[in-house]
């Protein structure tokens, strides 16, 4: 990818966000579920920023017919990993563990979710060997 995930704009992100719903989609098809979501963007607008995120690398293009069919070309989850990474590289030095204090002292959790945690930890706990120790930049 050309572009640092950061550089995505909120309105590209929108689109992208569509696009994860349903792929693949057409222009057409994009400002139809943008205009469900209460969000009325012109065509023009929705090819423009479309054609940004192809050459951003995160978004794939298909011709069909007289139009194109656009796909993620990376996961919410990837772009999650990737953006939270960066953060942590900003505003803590490298760690994570600042960032996922600051989640669970200021949100509220259900209990499922909090039982999703407890058993990613669980499994992170058994991959221990294969983690590499991370070395902080100061």
């Amino acid at each position: 990818m050309g572009k640092s995930p950061t550089s995505i704009s909120p309105a590209e992100l929108t689109v992208l966000k569509v696009l994860w719903d349903a792929p693949p989609l057409t222009v057409r098809e994009v400002c139809d579920a943008l205009g469900q979501r209460k969000q009325r963007w012109a065509y023009t607008t929705v090819q423009t920023l479309l054609n940004r995120l192809v050459a951003k690398g995160v978004v794939g293009r298909e011709p069909e017919g007289n139009a194109h069919r656009y796909t993620p070309s990376v996961s919410r989850n990837w772009l999650l990993a990737t953006r939270l990474k960066e953060l942590a590289e900003q505003l803590c030095d490298g760690a994570a563990s600042p960032l996922v204090a600051a989640l669970v002292n200021n949100e509220r959790f259900t209990d499922e979710e909090l039982a999703g945690f407890r058993k990613l930890l669980d499994e992170r706990d058994g991959d221990t060997e294969q983690v590499k120790p991370r070395v902080r930049r100061r």
